[in-house]
């Protein structure tokens, strides 16, 4: 049964977080590997929900979360949703394509939708990529347009709702030395 399921999974789980993030290509073609304690596989609704101390690592991108929860339309596109648990927060690193630098992320819910091919990261969200680092409520990346938007509610482009209602982001000059060659 797992066996019909799995590249439906898989397919998820090579799209999860490395389209937005401008990844290391050469990850789509390595095998997808998840731990976690305990796995739950609902065949007729196409749902896998993965448990417990989850680590999905493909190539260079590792995802992290207290629990991963892969769902499949009829259409055959996935989504799936990565959660955080009270102590910790689900979090991915992926080293970016044609470079040193690496790109994390962090949020208590990290949403990917493989046919919008869009992430959301909701809730203490925060997204470094090199030196550059962007902070708020709520981080939105649209790979096909490669724009962000970063708020502090979904939806809203008012900052208004937690601490001062302001997001952070800090953007290092391209030319001043922070980027590294090695």
């Amino acid at each position: 049964m797992m066996r019909t399921s799995l590249p439906a999974l898989l397919a998820l789980a090579l799209g999860l977080l490395s389209q937005p993030v401008l990844a290391e290509r050469a990850d789509r073609d390595q095998p997808v590997n998840i731990e976690a304690n305990r796995v739950t596989v609902d065949d007729r609704n196409k749902v896998h929900v993965f448990e417990g101390d989850v680590v999905l690592t493909q190539g260079t991108l590792v995802i992290k979360g207290a629990k991963l929860v892969v769902t499949q339309g009829p259409d055959g596109f996935q989504s799936g949703v990565a959660t955080g648990s009270e102590k910790r927060l689900a979090n991915f690193r992926q080293k970016r394509e044609g470079s040193n630098e690496y790109v994390e992320g962090e949020a208590e819910r990290i949403e990917y939708d493989s046919r919008a091919e869009r992430a959301r990261l909701f809730n203490q969200a925060h997204v470094k990529s090199g030196a550059d680092e962007v902070r708020g409520h709520y981080i939105e990346y649209d790979s096909l347009s490669e724009n962000y938007l970063v708020t502090n509610q979904p939806g809203k482009t008012e900052t208004r709702a937690t601490g001062d209602g302001r997001v952070r982001a800090v953007i290092q000059p391209k030319n001043s030395g922070t980027e590294k060659s090695n």
